[in-house]
Parts: structure tokens; C-alpha cells; sequence
């Protein structure tokens, strides 16, 4: 079945791969608003993408049997690129396991919210030709480029030897802080997801949670400068310890443990000799991994002891690797990742966790 073709100008075009297509008709209304939609059963879905913008799937995430049929299609060497976005039944934890297992690129849930749906759309599935992607699309463009400089600089350019001056990571904050003010923190995240990787896109994500918890508290703009600034170069230790380590499939081992561990303060270090970082930076690379009830590391602080730059970067800095899909285990759910940061109880300050609580579960 083929939904009629809209007559948008936007030329994104959609396939809509259903196990049910009369259950698809709202969903293939919806995104006919967006983009050209064909409708097809997921036993139809051709071996090679074509032009296909994207892939829409809504099929039953419990069935093994339409699972694996989507996941024969969709692991074709010709699909590998092509945005994947997947349909819930409901907000569970399962559901989302599932797709993001099958490479999805973001998630959708019924019941549909039209215009939820649609956003969702252009940000998984972006269009340079889409009115709407004019402004806010070349802005998020610029600001995950902007980012993305900064990234090169410290895990390709500083262990070669090549230092990262604090004027480095300035040059990105303008083209980032409008980035996410014209689009959205969740487009921010499927940008990023679409494009990198491990390393990069935990930073990344880092840098989009911060901003976005900046901008909804209200912060003066050089304030929220400063939490960018610290949100890019938090892990700048990493760039020094084995990819073989931090891209480890199963649990590391006591030595590797204590290799990774290392990442902090190594990464202080770095930055100390380079002799143009301000002090506060420098506490969030050092301190990004301690607990206000003094089981962090590397220094055990405790408490007062820990400053509210480094507080708030480690509950965005948690929640960001918690929604990520690592080598070890797939993504947890915004809501999911929130209600485990709630249970870390007296690690976390917990009056903070309950403030960035809209801008989590607003990024789902």
C-alpha cells in the first residue's frame, strides 16, 4: 500500500515499514506532512535504500519473528548509514532495548503526538531543502562542527603532542550555545548520534545536557559559557588511555579499572601545563567522577568539598552515559536513566537531580 504523496515541497522521502498497515494509517498521515511516504510490510522492504531519506519501522517489538525479519534487512551493508527510526507500543524499558539493539536512530511512541512526531522526523531525518531546517538546522549543523573541532583536538591533535589552549575551546562555545537555543536538545543528541562515536559522542552528549540544563535554569549567558566550556573538556584525560580499554566489550578487569580511573587526573594534568585554563575547568576534569558521600575518585571528596559546577556536570555527565549505547550494553531510556540517578541517593545531590529532571525527560 502506498499513502498518497504529499504535496510539500520538502523532498525527504520516507519509507514506512509495518507489519500491520491498517494499525500505520495515523502514522503514515502524520509523516506525509514531512516528506513522500511509502508504506510497505517489512517482508517488502527492498534490498537496496535508493534515495530513501529514512526508515520508519512500527512492527512489534515482542514478536521474535518480526524482529528478526527487520534486523535480516537492516544489517545489509546498504542500510548501514540510513537513519532507523523505531515505533513503541508504550514508554517501556523493553520496547526501547529492542530498538535500539535493531540501530535505532531515535523512538517514537504511541499514543502519537502529531507535532512531537514531526520534530522527531526532521531531526532524525534531516532536510536541507525543509523551510524549518533553514535556520535551526544549519545553526545545529554549525554548533556539532564547532564541537566536533574541539574533539579532533583532544583525542587526535593532544596525544600527539600538539597542545589545547584554552582558546581552542572557546571558539566552539558561540556556534554550541546557539545550536541548541534554535533547535532543541534532542536534536542535538540524534545529531550526534548519527554521526559519532564512543569517545566523542559521550563528550558531545555531555556538552548538549549541560547547555540545555544552563539554559533551563535561566543562567546569564557567560555562566552558561563557563558550563560549556568545562562540558567539552571534562574527559580530556581519555584521550590518554588505551582505546583498547575504554572500547572494551565486557567489564573490565582491577588493572583496567584502575587504568581508566587514571583518566581524571591525567587529564588534569594536561591541562594545568598548558597553563591558560581557569581553575573552575580544571576542578571538573579533576572532580567530574566524585560523590558527595566520598566514594568517588580520584580524590575521595566528600560533601561540601565539591564544588556546584562539578555537581551538576556529574549528574549531566552520569545521565548522558547512561542513555548511550556503550560496547557492553545497550541504552537505557531518559526515564530509565533518571529513576537509576534517583536511586544513587546521597552520591548525587539530589535537590539538583530533581531541577534537571524536566530537562532529561524532556530530551526523550
Amino acid at each position: 500500500m502506498t499513502a498518497s504523496v504529499s504535496s510539500s515541497p520538502v523532498r525527504r522521502r520516507l519509507l514506512l515499514a509495518s507489519d500491520r498497515s491498517d494499525h500505520s494509517v495515523e502514522l503514515a498521515e502524520i509523516l506525509n506532512k514531512v516528506g513522500d511516504v511509502e508504506v510497505i510490510a517489512t517482508a517488502d522492504i527492498p534490498d537496496l535504500p535508493g534515495e530513501m531519506s529514512g526508515i520508519v519501522v512500527d512492527i512489534n517489538l515482542r514478536s521474535a519473528e518480526a524482529v528478526q525479519r527487520i534486523r535480516n534487512k537492516l544489517r545489509a551493508p546498504a542500510y548501514e548509514a540510513v537513519p532507523r527510526l523505531f515505533v513503541l507500543a508504550d514508554a517501556l524499558h523493553h520496547g526501547a532495548m529492542q530498538a535500539w539493539a535493531l540501530g535505532a536512530t531515535d523512538t517514537i511512541a504511541r499514543p502519537f503526538d502529531a507535532k512531537g512526531v514531526m520534530q522527531r522526523i526532521r531531526s532524525a531525518f534531516p532536510d536541507p531543502h525543509d523551510e524549518d531546517f533553514s535556520v535551526s538546522g544549519k545553526a545545529l549543523t554549525r554548533g556539532v562542527e564547532a564541537a566536533h573541532a574541539v574533539m579532533v583536538k583532544i583525542f587526535e591533535k593532544l596525544p600527539a603532542g600538539e597542545p589545547l589552549t584554552f582558546q581552542d575551546v572557546m571558539q566552539a562555545e558561540n556556534a554550541i550555545l546557539k545550536a541548541i537555543k534554535r533547535s532543541s536538545l534532542r536534536e542535538w543528541l540524534a545529531t550526534v548520534g548519527r554521526h559519532h562515536h564512543n569517545s566523542y559522542r559521550h563528550c558531545l552528549f555531555v556538552t548538549g545536557f549541560a547547555v540545555a540544563f544552563a539554559q533551563h535554569l535561566g543562567m546569564r549567558e557567560e555562566d552558561q559559557r563557563r558550563l560549556t566550556r568545562a562540558a567539552l573538556v571534562h574527559d580530556v584525560g581519555k584521550a590518554f588511555t588505551p582505546v583498547a580499554i575504554l572500547d572494551k566489550p565486557g567489564k573490565l578487569t582491577e588493572d583496567e579499572t584502575a587504568e581508566m580511573r587514571k583518566h581524571p587526573r591525567q587529564g588534569f594534568e594536561a591541562l594545568v601545563a598548558q597553563g591558560s585554563f581557569p581553575r573552575e575547568m580544571l576542578d571538573v576534569v579533576l572532580h567530574h567522577h566524585e560523590y558527595l558521600d566520598g566514594t568517588g575518585y580520584p580524590d575521595g571528596l566528600k560533601g561540601d568539598q565539591i564544588s556546584d559546577i562539578v555537581r551538576l556536570m556529574t549528574i549531566v555527565d552520569i545521565h548522558a552515559a547512561l542513555v548511550e549505547r556503550r560496547a557492553y550494553r545497550m541504552p537505557f531510556t531518559h526515564a530509565k536513566a533518571f529513576e537509576i540517578m534517583e536511586q544513587m541517593g546521597d552520591k548525587l545531590d539530589q535537590q539538583l537531580l530533581q531541577v534537571f529532571r524536566p530537562v532529561a525527560l524532556g530530551a526523550y
